[in-house]
C-alpha cells in the first residue's frame, strides 16, 4: 500500500489549482455543465416520451390482442357448441337409420319365411292334384264313359276353387315381395 501522505499532498494541489483558476474558466465550465444538463435533460424527456409512447402501443398491443382472444374463444364457443349439436343430430339420424334398417331387414326375413312357406305349401298341393289327376287317369282307363263323365264333372266343378285359392296366394306373395321392393318376375 501506497503511504498516506502522498494522497494528501494531490489532493492538496488540486485544491491549489482550482483555487487559482480564473472566474472565466470557471464560467465557462459552468457553461459546459449547464449545457450537459440540458442535454441531458432532453435526452431524458425524450427517453420518456419515447417509453410512454412505447408503453402506450404495448398497452394498444395487449388490447387488441384481449379482445382479439376473446373474440376466438366466442367464436370457438359457439363452433363446438354447434358442432356438438350437429354431431348429436347426426347420431340420432344413424341410430333411426339403424333402426329402419334392422325392422326393414326384419320384415324382408318375415316374408321370405312366409313365401318360402306358402310356395312350400303350393309344391304340396300341386303334388296333391297331380296325385289326384293321376288317380283319375288311372280310374279313367279303369271306369267306363258314364263314370269318367261323372269324374269330369266334380274336377270341373272344383277346379275354380283351386284356381281362385291359387291366384289368392299368388297375387298376395307378389304384393309382399313388392313392398320389400323386389321384382316378383325376378324370383
Amino acid at each position: 500500500m501506497p503511504p498516506k501522505t502522498k494522497g494528501k499532498g494531490r489532493k492538496a494541489a488540486t485544491r491549489k489549482k482550482k483555487k487559482n483558476s480564473s472566474p472565466a474558466l470557471q464560467r465557462e465550465e459552468a457553461c459546459r455543465a449547464k449545457a450537459s444538463e440540458d442535454r441531458l435533460k432532453q435526452r431524458l424527456q425524450g427517453l420518456e416520451a419515447e417509453l410512454e409512447r412505447t408503453q402506450s402501443e404495448g398497452r394498444a398491443v395487449y388490447a387488441e390482442m384481449s379482445r382479439q382472444r376473446q373474440a376466438l374463444q366466442k367464436e370457438l364457443g359457439t363452433r363446438s357448441k354447434r358442432l356438438e349439436e350437429e354431431v348429436r343430430g347426426l347420431r340420432e339420424r344413424l341410430e333411426t337409420c339403424q333402426r329402419e334398417a334392422k325392422t326393414a331387414r326384419e320384415e324382408a326375413e318375415r316374408a321370405l319365411r312366409e313365401q318360402d312357406g306358402t310356395l312350400t305349401e303350393l309344391r304340396a298341393h300341386v303334388a296333391h292334384m297331380e296325385a289326384k289327376y293321376e288317380e283319375i287317369l288311372h280310374l279313367k282307363a279303369c271306369c267306363s264313359q258314364d263314370n269318367l263323365n261323372c269324374l269330369l264333372a266334380k274336377l270341373r266343378a272344383v277346379k275354380p276353387q283351386w284356381d281362385a285359392a291359387t291366384l289368392r296366394l299368388h297375387t298376395r306373395h307378389k304384393e309382399q315381395l313388392r313392398r320389400f321392393g323386389l321384382n316378383p318376375l325376378d324370383l
